[in-house]
């Protein structure tokens, strides 16, 4: 038996229970990992409440796409990995079928990485899934390089400013926005070039006079909603507005047509493009460690949670207030 977080209903935080569940043993291509500490993601408030791109097909429903742990069992016909290696889990798989907020768990190994020994266990579950969703949309599909000039929106969310540290990584400019300027100073820490408050400044004369009038070559937004039509106007000629989060929760309009169709690519992405194919994953890995080994790339951890604290990290992460990653450490 294992402590897991499950869900009977679809609500807010307070519809997560921590039960004893049974783990049971790992079936062909899949790993027992004992579970040391856990990313909380977004995804995972928007399955939880019923608003997720993919619906829960049954209840209870389990959570966490995102771990680090050590491998305890092996199941049949997996290479590549043993009993006692610190690995880490990646989001590659729907969390119908596997969940990670537990003390252990079942997982495919086509969704485990090795951990850097330089990781531990906090920053093992807080490092794959903001750079594997950065690297995966701006350099693997957007092909971002040296000189390119990047907007970034929720910049201070654990992706911003895995973004930022990537664009610096290929020699690109990220520029970032926030709702206020209450996070100006800790986005230029963290290496943005020009930080944009939404609230308070005119985002399209920003952005066009930090670029000369040109725009940027990407926009990389987690909002969506109204708000792409302004950030459709300062996309350079050819460039690109990637949607990969839908925080605003509203309709989101095309902007081609009403901007006169200009030369504007717009498309969405998850991680899932990335983790769910073996070549970009191992591309991707590649990328990350590299940046770790480096120390180019350092994540960012806003607060760690306890595992019977998981409905106060859910309300924390919803309340907007952090900068960085969410992480839940497991005590055994």
């Amino acid at each position: 038996m294992a402590r897991t977080v499950r869900f009977h209903e679809f609500g807010g935080p307070e519809v997560l229970r921590l039960e004893d569940v049974e783990v049971g043993a790992p079936g062909p291509g899949e790993l027992l990992i004992r579970v040391d500490a856990i990313g909380v993601n977004r995804a995972e408030a928007l399955f939880r409440s019923g608003n997720y791109i993919e619906q829960v097909k049954e209840f209870p429903a389990r959570l966490g796409a995102e771990a680090a742990g050590v491998v305890e069992v092996v199941g049949a016909g997996v290479t590549g990995f043993e009993p006692g290696q610190a690995v880490s889990v990646v989001p590659a798989f729907s969390m119908n079928a596997y969940g990670v907020y537990a003390e252990r768990a079942i997982v495919p190994a086509a969704a485990v990485v090795h951990r850097p020994a330089s990781l531990d266990a906090v920053g093992g579950a807080a490092v794959w899934m903001p750079y594997l969703t950065a690297y995966g949309a701006l350099v693997e599909v957007g092909g971002m390089r040296a000189g390119d000039t990047v907007l970034l929106t929720a910049a201070s969310s654990s992706v911003g400013l895995a973004a930022i540290q990537v664009a610096h990584r290929v020699g690109a400019v990220p520029l970032a926005t926030t709702r206020t300027g209450a996070k100006r100073d800790a986005l230029l820490k963290a290496g943005a070039a020009e930080v944009i408050a939404t609230g308070e400044e005119d985002v399209v004369e920003r952005v066009l006079d930090l670029t000369a009038g040109r725009g940027a070559e990407f926009v990389f937004d987690a909002v969506a909603g109204p708000g792409v039509l302004d950030l459709a106007r300062v996309v350079a000629p050819g460039g690109t507005l990637i949607e990969y989060g839908a925080l605003s929760g509203e309709v989101t309009p095309y902007p081609g047509f009403e901007l006169g169709m200009p030369a504007l690519n717009m498309r969405t992405y998850t991680a899932l493009e990335t983790t769910t194919d073996p070549e970009r994953l191992r591309r991707a890995e590649a990328f990350v460690t590299s940046g770790l080994r480096s120390g180019a790339f350092v994540p960012t951890v806003d607060r760690v949670f306890a595992l019977d604290e998981i409905v106060e990290a859910h309300r924390y992460m919803e309340a907007g207030g952090q900068v960085g990653k969410n992480v839940v450490a497991v005590d055994h």
